[in-house]
């Protein structure tokens, strides 16, 4: 099973971004936990980050006809971007939206998530642990 991490805006600055809502783990730390993780269960996983909408969108197009799932956290572009939710439903691979915080308990904006509908399923307030279960909903095919 071949799984790509997308990973939006600013998640780079984990550990040093807010570090009450996101936690003091590094970006770094997040990609050896989904690696250990994917790595026991048998999947390859392969990983995404970018700052820029264009970039995640061409990493998604480049890949998908090698992907069984994707697991994307949009950061910001998860309140507006209609790109890349339709570069989602467009590509047709089984995606699952994921938020470290609870976006349903924070700032009014943040509640509203564009991609939601083309996603199988959206985990939000999991830290780390949401990414891994993403995983494992795919690999089950129950997502």
């Amino acid at each position: 099973m071949r799984i790509l991490i997308v990973n939006g805006p600013n998640l780079n600055m984990l550990g040093f971004r807010e570090p009450t809502v996101y936690g003091s783990r590094t970006y770094r730390d997040l990609v050896r936990t989904i690696r250990r993780h994917a790595s026991a269960a048998g999947i390859r996983v392969a990983f995404v980050q970018s700052n820029h909408e264009g970039k995640l969108i061409d990493a998604i197009q480049r890949r998908y006809r090698r992907l069984d799932g994707i697991v994307i956290n949009p950061g910001a572009l998860t309140h507006y971007s209609y790109a890349l939710r339709d570069c989602i439903k467009a590509v047709g691979v089984p995606t699952v939206e994921v938020h470290l915080s609870d976006i349903n308990a924070r700032e009014a904006f943040r509640k509203l998530s564009v991609i939601a509908d083309v996603c199988v399923r959206q985990i939000s307030g999991k830290g780390f642990a949401g990414y891994l279960e993403a995983i494992d909903e795919l690999k089950k095919g129950k997502a």
